[in-house]
């Protein structure tokens, strides 16, 4: 049996150009790249042309504007850190209620242990921010601004140029996370007013452990990590040369790739939605359809746990998940979709489908071959569900 994965905001497979491009770097390019002799001097001119191509595949001014870390969390502490420190006058910042954990959590430990007062704006039905609540939220005493690109779980895009211009008009700073943004939608920071993105390697194929944060010229920028002179002062430590190397090659990949690859997998995404609306009542698309990341698809279904759904379909040989990595084994609903008050009902039962340039349509056929009978046996195993099927036969609407 073919194993079919379909959660790719979750991570992505190494591409094998990119395994190939880290190799030499693990073996014969091993110096660290702070020495002054040929073995640091091969990995610092590695460094330098990965910081080329992230800085390509964001579209920044300059090269010096990337600084390499160890993923997308500690790029978005980093960020939050940075926009609290460079102004003491300025004690607060804005985040939406449908941010990732790694700004949630941060944000939580910085109004509690810092005094930080942290706004929360909400979204509507379909994962959009509340632009008239975010608006009255800034101030003079706004700090920064920090607002996703494209939300993990439904792949909402939000309008982050207009954000940040709101942003500076108010003396803030803005920061992005474009985790789940960079490599499958165009990602620019040129004419924006930008300050501050972050990205992971590995949800655009490159290895885990490596992520990057843009940070704006003339950014006083404040570092999370200290310890040593490492990416000019900004984050200290010893730098991953192969891990570099790898998200270095994965953002010119994901460069090139922008266009076709964007529309085919668009098309998969679509024909996946299509045939589950078209075989499986009771069900709805969570999301704005209109502004989406072309490869995700949250799923509801009414009746159904999304944990005995997801066990059916590992059984099948596909993968897939209820919401963030970083939130599993939590029992809670998650914390995106009741920001958007999806229905109880379907709450409980939301599958995220996320897929990437590695999957086929022949793939997404096997998923809708599948998918109906799952969700049928698992229905059958709520009372709500029989209790919905016995009104509907005496000729009595549901209650859906």
């Amino acid at each position: 049996m073919q194993a079919v994965y379909l959660d790719n905001n979750a991570t992505t497979r190494t591409d094998p150009e990119v395994v190939a491009a880290m190799l030499p770097y693990f073996t014969e390019h091993f110096g660290n790249a702070s020495s002054t002799h040929s073995f640091g001097a091969d990995v610092a001119g590695a460094i330098r042309q990965a910081r080329r191509q992230v800085q390509e595949l964001i579209g920044a001014a300059y090269e010096g504007e990337i600084v390499f870390t160890s993923g997308g969390t500690e790029s978005d502490n980093a960020a939050l850190l940075c926009g609290v420190e460079i102004d003491s006058g300025r004690n607060e910042i804005i985040v939406s209620k449908v941010e990732h954990p790694a700004i949630l959590a941060f944000a939580a430990y910085l109004e509690h242990m810092r005094g930080i007062r942290v706004h929360q704006i909400g979204v509507d039905g379909e994962g959009r921010l509340d632009i008239d609540a975010y608006a009255q939220a800034l101030g003079p005493r706004t700090a920064l601004a920090s607002i996703m690109w494209a939300n993990n779980e439904t792949g909402t895009v939000f309008p982050v140029a207009e954000l940040a211009e709101m942003a500076h008009a108010a003396g803030a700073l803005f920061h992005t996370d474009a985790v789940q943004a960079a490599g499958r939608v165009p990602v620019s920071v040129t004419g924006t007013k930008i300050d501050l993105l972050s990205l992971s390697g590995h949800k655009l194929h490159a290895p885990k452990g490596t992520g990057a944060l843009y940070v704006r010229k003339g950014i006083a920028f404040k570092p999370l990590i200290r310890g040593g002179r490492q990416e000019r002062g900004r984050r200290a430590g010893t730098e991953n040369g192969p891990g570099i190397v790898g998200l270095g090659k994965a953002a010119e990949l994901a460069t090139r790739a922008l266009g076709a690859e964007t529309a085919r997998v668009r098309g998969m995404r679509d024909r996946l939605e299509q045939g589950v609306l078209q075989r499986i009542g009771q069900c709805l698309v969570s999301g704005d359809t209109e502004s989406r990341l072309p490869n995700t698809s949250n799923i509801a279904f009414s009746y159904a746990d999304s944990e005995a759904l997801l066990h059916q379909l590992e059984a099948a040989g596909i993968a897939a998940s209820s919401g963030s990595a970083c939130a599993s084994g939590s029992m809670e609903p998650s914390h995106v979709l009741r920001a958007m008050n999806v229905p109880p009902i379907a709450l409980q039962g939301a599958i995220r489908f996320s897929l990437s340039r590695d999957n086929s349509n022949g793939e997404i056929d096997r998923l809708l071959d599948i998918l109906p009978g799952i969700v049928a046996a698992v229905r059958e195993k709520s009372p709500l569900w029989r209790d919905v099927q016995a009104s509907d036969a005496r000729g009595v609407s549901s209650l859906v």
